[in-house]
């Protein structure tokens, strides 16, 4: 539901939320503020009580979406030392195995840039996964007709185990992306929020303080649901996973191989 929106649209669904909560609270105030001041209080415990379950929720939601942010940028880096692994010994393949896997490398870590540039739900990430599946078998392909031509080498063996190595990261990498915070975890720290910041409201209302702190506290709470959201959305929002690791294997394959002739 949030994921799918845009960062400036989740800002302002956050905003109305909390905003119309805490607008609402300071109207049911000003309204009762002439009750009893039995009243005033129960107001207070519970909103006070309100607060402190809302605030661990929201750092429980937020914990989660770091978790998985860094989770993302660490897969990034593992697929890129991967690749770069793959292709150095990929140099080491005899012929022809050597320049045909140089070249599937070549384009597959394009190919992986493109994919982390991608929201994981549009038609160029579905198109540019399906064609990394199709360079992952031409790859192995190629490392059966290597293995096949030296059976007994050491080269193509350690190729094939960073090549397993590459395909294996790619899929946790891209599992990584649907591994967002549940639903019904976003949509309980909104409605808690709101419903806190609303209380709170309510009570600084019912005491006759200007809604200043209301509005302070609003705030808060809107940045720190749309900043725990938007960690949640890789390439989506504002906070993005950064994929320059990739970059620079793929300027590093434009250079001459470090080894010009295979044995």
């Amino acid at each position: 539901m949030f994921v799918s929106l845009s960062s400036p649209l989740l800002f302002i669904v956050l905003a109305l939320a909390v905003l119309g909560s805490a607008g609402l609270g300071i109207l049911a105030g000003a309204r009762l503020r002439g009750r009893s001041e039995a009243g005033h209080n129960s107001v207070g415990v519970v909103q006070g009580t309100l607060l402190g379950l809302v605030g661990l929720l929201l750092a429980f939601g937020l914990t989660m979406s770091v978790g998985r942010y860094e989770m993302r940028r660490q897969l990034v880096v593992k697929e890129a030392n991967a690749i770069g692994t793959t292709y150095l010994r990929a140099q080491m393949l005899s012929e022809p195995a050597r320049s045909t896997s140089l070249d599937l490398l070549k384009e597959y870590t394009g190919r992986a840039i493109d994919l982390a540039d991608q929201v994981p739900t549009n038609a160029e990430f579905r198109a540019d996964r399906s064609r990394l599946g199709e360079l992952q078998r031409e790859l192995w392909a190629a490392a059966g007709v290597a293995l096949a031509a030296d059976p007994a080498g050491t080269a193509p063996r350690l190729y094939i185990e960073t090549l397993n190595e590459t395909i294996d990261v790619n899929g946790e990498r891209v599992a990584s992306l649907f591994d967002r915070v549940p639903s019904t975890v976003l949509l309980l720290q909104v409605v808690g929020g709101a419903v806190a910041i609303g209380v709170l409201a309510l009570y600084l209302s019912l005491l006759g303080r200007g809604a200043t702190t209301s509005l302070v506290a609003s705030i808060v709470v809107i940045m720190i649901l749309f900043v725990s959201f938007d960690l949640d959305r890789p390439q989506r929002g504002f906070i993005t996973v950064p994929f320059a690791s990739l970059t620079d294997v793929r300027a590093e394959m434009d250079e001459p191989p470090a080894v010009t002739v295979a044995p």
